[in-house]
């Protein structure tokens, strides 16, 4: 017997564990979990937790299992995609600040460009000047 569980529970933990490794659980959404485990051999968590090589051999059997391996790929490749979202990111801020230096810079150039056509229009209608030699009709 393991812990102070009976034979029963422990039978009852060892045919939840066997169905929830399997992939077919009868009451639980098959999650490799140990509330899951205690749900699916409808025994109480205290209960469970009682059988300490039951749950020993849980611990060795689910980070061995297909399941946790496909949980640790996903877990690898989430941080994987977070690293990159930082990365894009970071990149996103670079880029935004480069455009807004340059709005500003062709906004201060439209500005001048302005500015000095109008200098170069008023000089030239104030450097109209009259023909010399020209005789007026009297």
């Amino acid at each position: 017997m393991s812990g102070s569980v009976s034979p029963a529970t422990r039978q009852r933990l060892l045919d939840a564990m066997q169905r929830l490794l399997a992939g077919a659980p009868n009451h639980t959404d098959g999650r490799l979990t140990k509330n899951n485990l205690c749900r699916e051999a409808q025994v109480s968590r205290a209960t469970m937790n009682r059988a300490s090589d039951i749950l020993a051999e849980w611990d060795a059997r689910v980070s061995d299992s297909p399941a946790a391996a496909t949980a640790r790929e996903c877990d690898d490749e989430l941080d994987r995609l977070r690293r990159d979202l930082t990365a894009s990111r970071t990149r996103y801020r670079e880029l935004q600040d480069q455009l807004d230096a340059a709005a500003t810079v062709i906004a201060a150039l439209a500005e001048e460009n302005a500015a000095m056509r109008r200098q170069a229009a008023d000089s030239a209608i104030r450097s109209v000047i009259p023909l010399q030699g020209s005789r007026s009709l009297r």
